[in-house]
């Protein structure tokens, strides 16, 4: 895949590397590397081929994503405002919809839909001097690529409104704390921590993790009850797989698996 934003690597067998590639931007989201983004994640949710996981990056140090092009925005009418946010719309989307798992590493500022973008994922591993914020309500705006949901389910309602209604920045370590990033490592050693985490997932059944990832996201937004049904469902799915009978019968053997997502 060749995209106009957006760096493409395979560094290890079914790990796909994302980067953000407008380093001169900040890595800011234009139209066009909102457009790449649905392309690439929608793709994936289409045709996964031997993708297990993906880990969702920005070029260079200084920032994993600015938010929002505002120079692209300026003078902009309100209808060309609507349509680029239906981009960023279905961008979010399509992040939240990869039956991938992603892992966002975030190697310096995430504001506004940057910090969006990295909600989006499954989880966050964050540069030591990495920043947050969402600082929407400071230019007159909210956060409308599902920062007001994504924040709140992982820091709490009340913690959410403190971030997003002051629209202050805010440290990895403070992210960690309160449990928006899983882990907070130095910048040199982000990606590797990030790839070993890929690393993990991508050797384990593919049908049982995307099956699991499923059960979790949907099932957070449900009732105990209605979760454990969907739990269930998702469960069964994996009771005719190639994958469960080689994962037992390597157990019984000794021997590491070889799942084939089958």
């Amino acid at each position: 895949m060749s995209f106009a934003t957006l760096r493409i690597d395979r560094p290890r067998p079914h790990v796909t590397l994302v980067t953000l590639n407008r380093p001169e931007f900040a890595n800011a989201l234009n139209s066009q590397c909102g457009t790449d983004l649905v392309t690439l994640f929608e793709g994936l949710h289409l045709d996964s081929g031997d993708a297990r996981c993906v880990i969702l990056t920005g070029s260079g140090e200084r920032a994993f994503c600015a938010g929002a092009d505002l120079k692209e925005r300026k003078g902009m009418t309100d209808e060309d405002w609507t349509s680029q946010h239906l981009i960023f719309e279905r961008m979010a989307r399509a992040v939240l919809a990869c039956p991938v798992p992603i892992i966002a590493a975030v190697n310096g500022a995430a504001y506004g839909g940057g910090c969006e973008v990295a909600l989006a994922c499954d989880f966050i591993y964050a540069a030591d001097h990495a920043r947050f914020a969402l600082t929407e309500v400071t230019l007159g705006i909210m956060p409308g690529a599902g920062g007001t949901q994504t924040l709140s389910r992982a820091v709490g309602e009340r913690r959410a409104k403190e971030i997003i209604l002051t629209g202050k920045p805010f440290t990895a370590a403070q992210a960690c704390d309160w449990g928006m990033v899983s882990k907070v490592v130095p910048g040199a050693q982000l990606l590797t921590e990030a790839l070993a985490t890929a690393e993990a997932i991508a050797r384990n059944a593919p049908i049982s993790v995307r099956q699991a990832k499923l059960a979790i996201s949907r099932g957070t937004n449900m009732s105990l009850w209605d979760g454990l049904v969907m739990e269930t469902e998702a469960y069964y799915r994996m009771v005719p797989t190639e994958d469960r009978r080689e994962g037992i019968l390597a157990f019984n053997e000794k021997r590491a698996a070889t799942f084939k997502g089958k």
